[in-house]
């Protein structure tokens, strides 16, 4: 492969890679701005509606450069390097309704160009070195919008068939050379339709003939900074004599010529021009000019920005709905000059540099709409009723971004048609320890944001029976108010309590808000959520839970998200990342569409320093372990089910055990109180005590013999008495055998732990008298006695009187002859 030919295969994939657009809606929408392409993809579908082929390489745009393109409206070819456009160029997208060539350095437009456009209805040619408004375009009798802009145009004069175009409604000639406007100028504009706007602002008027726009009538001009100096503007406004606007703009731009004290008449010329909203806009500090408001007194909507007014300026107007004044520099609101005006309905006044006093408003019956907002008013008493004197139609108030605001005992009497209150980032004092708001049952916002308030008690929003949106955000709460100050708020759908410093909220907080839809708790110190599960919040769409202290959230609890969440957002919380909370995990892994910022969530218990993102966990891992985990428990609890199946089933044996072992510990520091302890079943027991103890304890030597029921200590167990009274005690273990005492579980017991205790002491002590003949078969059931039996010498009871001398002489023969050796080795 030479190296022309490796140059043609990167270049070839180069394009390739470039000819990808992005698909914004499925065969309708595509965008291939900045691809540098020089023509259309084929991978364009002819189904596309509205392409962006913006800041891509053009160059000339000929028949040949769109494929068929037939159900397109909107094409836009800004800053594609176009220096020409042929005749027909459009003809395969001849159904464009908007076609955008912004910003190309057209110098050549065939006459024919725009012909096939029948259907075009807004055509921008901003920034394309136009120089005249006569373009062929005689078919576009549909266009509705022309945007020329920023071009060379000199004379706004547009062709003369133009005038048959009904639709036609905007005329954008802003930052043209248009110098001079003449009568013949604006024909085809007077001609046209009333709802025309018309903008040329910044372009540098020297001279408007006097009556060039008598007659018209326009919806929207626009004439800021479009005079070279205030004698021109005063010269121009006044040569607009008989026109008839409904909204005019006027005023300049920063860059502009500077108002002086003396150029005292340069808004003489509004009072001949008949308008309803007039627009204003200044952005320096002009001269104080006491009548700014001569020539607006009969509109209906007047909006001034940056204009100084002075204090006691007249205001009389007559037919007044709407006032905005905008960065004014008051000192103080003009309440007096305000008032009676009995057709106001909207006053705004905003953004003043100076601590801004206030005046009451009296008998204004149609306001409705007060914003006062951003004017650093500091209003120590009495707010608000004395404001508005004779004002009982307001429906918006706006105190917001102001200093401070404090309510009097009167609350909000007269103002009971209140919808929207607002006093976010103002200090508000009273609301938190009164309810000065239950007169308000039609408000439907209140926003009290940043307000430096502690809410102490639960009525505070006791009466807003239709409240929707309520935002409390960066306040404070005493004790658990918080679980009830939103008690019978059922109209409430927005709640915003982010930034309260809040730690725990109880399950009722929020159970009369049925019709909540958001709820924002971010930015406080939340660790658990379980007011989620237990809450009747089954409309919540949005909650906002971010920058808690939140490390988990239990499975019951995130079953119990209502079912038509589509906004939780639990980004910058320190979850805890491990295999015990893998529901947790699994939960934000499979509900990404769900969460705000998945990947902000971030395990930030893992490690101090970690930027582990949780959707990264390997859940996997947890269920393996989690997997061993369950088999070694099930392994160590069958151990234990069958260790406790052996004991219960061995439990004599090793009892015998560790009660053996615990004897044989103790066994040398023990000595004898007995000589010999009687192991027999208490059917027995006559006998016991009329022949053996009779016998043995009256004798000579006496014989000290230990019986259960008369030498066991009270209070011990039964098992501790045998071992420690009766076969650690005694020296001799005399063991009564009958028929009652092979069927006696107890002397089998005592028997086989005897037994076993002197095999560990490698003597012989037990001495067996069988009381009565026992049956073979059941002898054999006790195979420790049988055995014995077998291998031992051992004594039988008769009831004659010979046998029952000789039982006593031989015992007592024998224990004393083992108390002699006994004492011997002693």
């Amino acid at each position: 492969m030479n190296i022309f030919t490796l140059i043609a295969f990167m270049v070839f994939f180069s394009i390739g890679a470039e000819e990808t657009c992005t698909k914004i809606t499925e065969n309708l929408h595509y965008s291939c701005m900045g691809r540098n392409l020089s023509y259309i993809p084929l991978s364009i579908p002819s189904s596309v509606q509205k392409l962006d082929f913006s800041f891509n390489v053009l160059k000339y745009l000929q028949k040949t450069v769109f494929p068929v393109l037939s159900f397109l409206h909107l094409l836009d070819l800004s800053r594609c390097y176009i220096k020409g456009i042929e005749n027909d160029a459009f003809y395969n997208v001849q159904n464009l309704t908007t076609l955008i060539l912004t910003g190309n350095p057209i110098t050549h437009i065939g006459p024919g160009c725009f012909n096939t456009l029948c259907n075009i209805q807004r055509l921008m040619l901003v920034d394309v070195g136009l120089t005249s408004l006569q373009l062929h375009m005689n078919n576009l009798t549909k266009l509705q919008e022309l945007k020329v802009g920023t071009n060379n145009i000199q004379f706004m004069t547009l062709p003369s068939f133009m005038s048959t175009f009904k639709d036609f409604t905007l005329l954008d000639l802003h930052a043209n050379n248009i110098s001079i406007i003449k009568n013949y100028h604006t024909v085809v504009l007077r001609e046209m339709s009333r709802n025309i706007t018309l903008i040329l602002s910044r372009n540098p008027l020297l001279h408007i003939e006097p009556g060039a726009f008598k007659g018209m009538y326009l919806r929207k001009l626009d004439i800021r900074s479009s005079f070279v100096s205030v004698a021109a503007q005063n010269v121009g406004l006044n040569a607009l004599y008989g026109l008839y606007v409904k909204r005019l703009i006027f005023g300049k731009f920063w860059d502009d010529y500077k108002i002086y004290l003396s150029d005292t008449d340069f808004l003489d010329g509004l009072c001949s021009i008949y308008f309803q909203e007039v627009y204003y806009f200044i952005k320096d500090k002009p001269n104080q000019q006491d009548n700014i408001f001569r020539c607006m007194i009969n509109a209906t909507n007047v909006s001034v920005k940056g204009v100084l007014i002075p204090n006691g300026a007249s205001m009389p107007f007559y037919k007044i709905k709407e006032l905005n004044l905008i960065s004014s520099h008051l000192d103080i609101l003009p309440g007096k000059q305000l008032s009676h005006l009995h057709t106001l309905e909207k006053l705004v006044i905003t953004h003043n540099n100076k601590v801004l006093g206030v005046e009451r408003l009296v008998d204004i019956p149609k306001l409705q709409y007060i914003d006062l907002s951003s004017n650093q008013i500091t209003w120590y008493f009495d707010c608000c009723p004395s404001l508005l004197i004779g004002t009982p139609q307001i429906r918006y108030l706006n105190l917001s971004l102001n200093l401070l605001v404090s309510l009097s005992d009167r609350g909000f009497e007269g103002l009971d048609y209140l919808e929207i209150l607002d006093f976010h980032h103002t200090r508000v004092v009273g609301i938190g320890f009164n309810s000065y708001l239950s007169n308000l049952k039609y408000l439907r916002y209140l926003d009290v944001s940043y307000s430096s308030i502690t809410f102490g008690n639960i009525y505070c929003f006791y009466g807003l029976s239709s409240l929707n949106v309520l935002k409390i955000a960066g306040n404070n709460f005493q004790r658990d108010v918080s679980r009830y100050i939103f008690n019978n708020l059922t109209s409430l759908e927005h709640l915003d309590m982010s930034y309260c410093r809040i730690v725990e909220l109880h399950p009722s907080s929020f159970k009369d808000l049925q019709r909540l839809q958001l709820l924002n708790l971010s930015g406080n110190k939340l660790m658990i959520l379980d007011f989620l599960a237990y809450s009747n919040l089954n409309k919540l769409t949005s909650v906002y839970v971010a920058k808690n202290s939140i490390t988990s959230i239990p499975l019951n609890v995130l079953q119990k998200l209502p079912t038509n969440l589509s906004v939780f957002d639990l980004s910058s919380n320190p979850i805890d990342c491990s295999c015990s909370q893998t529901d947790l995990i699994l939960w934000i892994i499979e509900n990404q569409k769900v969460l705000k910022e998945p990947n902000d969530i971030i395990c930030t218990m893992l490690s101090a320093n970690s930027d582990f993102r949780a959707t990264d966990f390997d859940v996997d891992r947890c269920v393996n372990k989690k997997r061993i985990t369950i088999i070694i428990l099930i392994c160590f609890l069958t151990v234990i089910v069958i260790l406790s199946i052996i004991v219960y089933r061995f439990q004599f044996y090793l009892q015998y055990c560790c009660i053996l072992l615990r004897g044989y510990r103790s066994a040398r520091q023990q000595e004898c109180s007995y000589d010999a302890f009687v192991i027999f079943s208490s059917y027995d027991e006559v006998w016991v005590m009329n022949e053996l103890v009779e016998n043995l304890e009256n004798g000579f030597p006496p014989i000290q013999l230990c019986l259960h029921m008369r030498d066991f200590q009270a209070g011990k167990s039964i098992t501790s008495n045998i071992i420690d009274e009766g076969i650690m005690g005694s020296r001799k273990v005399i063991v009564v055998v009958s028929q009652h005492f092979i069927e006696s579980a107890w002397c089998r017991f005592e028997f086989e732990l005897a037994q076993s205790w002197f095999v560990m002491e490698r003597n012989a002590n037990i001495i067996i008298i069988i009381l009565e003949d026992v049956e073979e078969k059941k002898m054999k059931k006790m195979i420790g006695l049988h055995k014995h039996l077998k291998t031992n010498t051992y004594l039988k009871w008769s009831r004659d009187t010979l046998s029952s001398e000789i039982l006593d002489s031989a015992a007592k023969s024998y224990y004393c002859r083992k108390t002699k050796i006994l004492h011997l080795n002693f």
